[in-house]
């Protein structure tokens, strides 16, 4: 069955293929219309559907509206509950209203489509598709917990023989992910989109209120808990955007962090009980919680844990596809790579750089060449093969430095022009990965946990490691990233490190860099030294460096 998925309700509106089981493409629609998260996660926007992104994924496989036998649409609005607490009073019943007109307006969007295939997926349950059906293992237990689907805010079950059985769901106003929006918006940043900003400054402050936090959030001991009514105003006052973040603020977001890693633990207790399961697949945007997730892989029952890469709520596309997929018996591979975005071959590529009139190179050996680059201090835009699906940049759309220099934390974030408190990532070989971080699962190729650095290499990778002495790792494996692997191997022989800083390609409030001209943009508009743009590099205009290869440079007239 050629089946496609559609999210484009909330927010991160995205689409995704999938054909006799397989996992073909899947982009969100920010990469093609530059809008951040794609639209306001409003009620008058559900109208609005992820066209540009399921346009290209039909044509990523040559299809046409017209050849598909299915299209899953992850929002069932027959299971919405009319003035449930927690739903948006000024506007549930248009969200509502819109979301059962989804089939029209696919059909508008998308010339051809016939409005009769179009399927609604309950919320979650395209979230617990999108992590079980993908994940590297067979039969497991799934958590998805966020803010809301259509009257509730969490399920978990289990898959067996790709078939669902709900254990436990927690109906609305009580909702883990609302109250991190909450706490969001308290401190002062965008709701529905900066909570991995709380997340990072949760390690600033201690856990001092958690007792009155407990009060109000608890497990119920049926599967469920409690999460509502926290007055976050008594505990540290409101912050308004630019206002300077307090000790207070640290504080409560370390305390709601640690009631959020607690709650998560004692419910994967219950479900690791009701299953008998080895294995647990998270989704839904509480997975995106690297914090949490090695406190899960650390502490709790599960012997392993896979979390879907695009654990929010464009991965809902992906899971509606893949359960549809499932309920007509077809189950493919896991998913591997996370590149099913776009790409671009290499004489596309030239094409590009040829009509930018913008003087290029393409050298012998790009692995080496930005080795060297790095190892010299500059900062690399690296643009490689197919867009990453998700929020993490996994080496495909993403911006490089060297770990050892502590000054590169700040150089970044001014580079982006975002926060100072906000880390970087470690890129790390996977042969090398055990020596340095602990604790969280390895390999990590997601960059989904977060690991502890080991005391003696602390000071040799301090750009990387955060206040708290962990790190968000991503590994590389050779046969999966050879070019990448191998820059890395090359950067090791030059400074004895195995490891490069990793983040996302882009500047603040707007969305990673997808297409070449998006790469050729950033590269033009920020302190970036050099671009690797495929198998061809531009260099800021300066002298060659000491030691850098010297490949023959080519001048577009």
């Amino acid at each position: 069955m050629r089946i496609l998925g559609i999210n484009a309700v909330f927010h991160d509106p995205a689409a995704a293929l999938v054909v006799d089981g397989e996992i073909v493409a899947a982009a969100e629609e920010e990469r093609f219309s530059r809008r951040k998260h794609g639209k306001q996660a409003v009620p008058f926007s559900t109208w609005e559907q992820p066209a540009q992104a399921a346009a290209w994924c039909l044509a990523q496989a040559g299809l046409s509206a017209k050849d598909l036998d299915a299209v899953g649409y992850s929002y069932d609005p027959a299971l919405v509950e009319p003035g449930l607490p927690g739903h948006d009073p000024s506007g549930e019943e248009l969200r509502t209203e819109f979301a059962k007109r989804a089939p029209l307006f696919l059909k508008s969007a998308l010339p051809g489509l016939d409005p009769g295939i179009v399927k609604f997926v309950r919320h979650h349950v395209a979230h617990a598709a999108s992590a079980a059906l993908a994940a590297p293992f067979g039969d497991c237990a799934v958590l998805v917990a966020d803010g809301r689907g259509e009257s509730t805010s969490y399920l978990a079950g289990e898959y067996r023989d790709g078939r669902f059985k709900e254990l436990a769901a927690q109906k609305l106003p009580h909702s883990l992910g609302l109250l991190y929006e909450d706490l969001t918006e308290h401190c002062g940043f965008a709701r529905s989109s900066d909570e991995y900003k709380v997340m990072a400054l949760a390690s600033y402050g201690k856990p001092e209120f958690l007792d009155e936090l407990c009060e109000h959030v608890h497990v119920t001991g049926d599967g469920g808990f409690h999460a509502s009514g926290v007055d976050l105003a008594a505990l540290a006052p409101r912050r308004g955007p630019g206002e300077e973040l307090t000790r207070r603020h640290a504080d409560l977001a370390a305390s709601v962090q640690k009631v959020l890693e607690d709650i998560l633990l004692e419910l994967t207790d219950w479900l690791h009980e009701a299953t008998g399961q080895r294995d647990l697949a998270l989704a839904g945007g509480i997975a995106l919680n690297c914090v949490a997730n090695t406190r899960l892989h650390a502490e709790g029952p599960f012997e392993r844990i896979w979390v879907q890469p695009a654990a929010g709520d464009a991965g809902t596309a992906l899971g509606a596809a893949l359960q549809l997929a499932a309920d007509a018996g077809e189950r493919g591979a896991p998913m591997g790579d996370a590149g099913l975005g776009r790409g671009w071959t290499d004489e596309e590529l030239e094409e590009i750089l040829v009509k930018a009139k913008l003087p290029y190179e393409r050298p012998d050996d790009l692995a080496e060449t930005v080795a060297e680059a790095l190892a010299n201090d500059e900062v690399i835009a690296w643009f490689q093969g197919r867009a990453e699906f998700g929020p993490r940049a996994l080496g495909h759309r993403s911006l490089l430095a060297h770990p050892g220099r502590k000054a590169n934390l700040e150089r970044l974030n001014d580079v982006k022009g975002r926060e100072q408190f906000r880390p970087v990532a470690p890129m790390v070989r996977a042969e090398r990965a055990a020596e340095i971080f602990t604790r969280g699962p390895l390999p990590s190729p997601y960059m989904l946990f977060v690991h502890d650095v080991a005391e003696d290499w602390r000071d040799r990778i301090p750009a990387v490691t955060h206040v708290d002495g962990t790190a968000r790792v991503q590994t590389v494996e050779e046969r999966e990233n050879p070019v990448l692997a191998r820059m890395l191997a090359g950067f090791e022989r030059r400074t004895g490190l195995p490891v490069v800083i990793n983040t996302s390609l882009n500047t603040a409030g707007r969305p990673m860099v997808d297409s070449p001209r998006d790469a050729l943009e950033c590269f033009g508009s920020a302190p970036i030294d050099l671009l690797a743009l495929g198998p061809f590099v531009l260099r800021r205009p300066r002298t060659t460096r000491p030691g850098a290869a010297s490949p023959e440079e080519k001048e577009v007239p």
